[in-house]
């Protein structure tokens, strides 16, 4: 039977978390909101604090545009009407967050409780407060292990509160003539000297199969996706290292054989140059700075994270807390408005492929 795939009768309903309270999480989030453009892709729900909210809304002379309610609320359990809705945890509010931006344990306990509450959403229908996607501004590591949490970051937390079995770190960009530009990430969080040791050929198989799935997702056909060694010159047939014939390359083979077009590994100093990016959809990279330092590079202000694997959709900036320019108004919204974009995107399509029942039930 052929589902049906009509568009959706409703804007998704797009959570977002303020991410810790003495980074720029409040102005990215306030700043990207007010632009029509993104408010016209979906409904959203703000989890954070109203009072700096409000705050940063006056440095940047934006009239306020956002419903408040305090999250506690009754009417908090029920669907709501207006485009952007703050729910507001007021409890948090005294702490003085800019008087010296910095990790802290309240900082990392308002932030989980933020994130915590958005999880819950995702669950529920939005007859009954749910919401579609979820966009999670910076939080700061320190904080979270100072509240008491054993998670490094917010895809490791996601991964557990969803219970999904894998999960992988996409990003995604634009460079200035145009040309996009996506990495995804065989390994996460941790110590460059620990890479040796957590990189096997599940973690790169389950990068390369993740990134081949989100590709299709997005529409692109026929995707061609590129595969980093780990050490230099891809460790020139052994000569530095046997990691690329042990682990990479079985990898690899593996997704070919599940009809996977990748191909390498290929030294990674030379995979991100112009003429090697064209070859190639997506760049699978073995650890954090290997794939982020050149993305970086091409496509800051616009670039976004994607989590791979949950069963809910969660996109964040690509830019941490910044407490350096915290609650001074510097803050540029570029990405955290790219990532609203994503969220509603990946939302809607999603929101099409329910059967039509099930779509107009919501």
């Amino acid at each position: 039977m052929v589902r049906e795939t009509s568009p959706s009768p409703r804007k998704p309903v797009v959570g977002v978390t303020m991410g810790d309270p003495a980074g720029v999480g409040a102005e990215v989030i306030v700043k990207a909101l007010a632009d029509p453009a993104v408010r016209k892709r979906a409904r959203y729900v703000v989890y954070g604090l109203n009072e700096l909210l409000t705050y940063a809304a006056d440095l940047a002379e934006i009239e306020p545009y956002w419903h408040r309610l305090q999250h506690d609320s009754p009417r908090a359990e029920h669907a709501l009407v207006h485009d952007v809705v703050v729910l507001d945890y007021d409890e948090f509010g005294s702490l003085g967050f800019f008087d010296d931006p910095r990790p802290s344990r309240p900082n990392g306990v308002a932030s989980l409780r933020f994130l915590d509450d958005a999880v819950a959403a995702t669950r529920r229908d939005t007859h009954d407060a749910g919401i579609d996607a979820l966009c999670t501004a910076p939080i700061a590591k320190a904080s979270w292990h100072l509240a008491g949490t054993k998670f490094p970051g917010h895809t490791e937390l996601l991964q557990h509160r969803t219970k999904a079995k894998r999960a992988a770190m996409m990003f995604v960009g634009t460079e200035p003539d145009g040309t996009p530009i996506r990495t995804v990430l065989a390994t996460i969080h941790v110590a460059l000297m620990d890479v040796r040791n957590l990189l096997t050929i599940g973690c790169v198989y389950d990068a390369i199969d993740l990134a081949h799935a989100a590709l299709v997702g997005m529409g692109v056909k026929d995707p061609r996706i590129g595969v980093c060694g780990l050490n230099p010159h891809a460790s020139e047939n052994g000569a530095f290292g046997d990691e690329e014939r042990r682990i990479i390359t079985p990898a690899i083979e593996l997704a070919v054989k599940h009809g996977i077009d990748a191909r390498g590994p290929f030294p990674a100093d030379t995979l991100y140059t112009q003429k090697q990016r064209q070859r190639s959809d997506l760049t699978v990279a073995m650890y954090h700075d290997q794939g982020l330092i050149p993305l970086k590079m091409l496509a800051f202000d616009n670039a976004v994270n994607t989590t791979l694997g949950l069963p809910i959709i969660r996109t964040s900036p690509d830019h941490g807390t910044a407490f350096d320019i915290a609650g001074k108004n510097q803050a540029d919204p570029g990405s955290m408005k790219a990532a609203l974009h994503l969220a509603a995107d990946l939302a809607a399509a999603k929101l099409r492929e329910q059967p039509a029942s099930a779509r107009e039930a919501s």
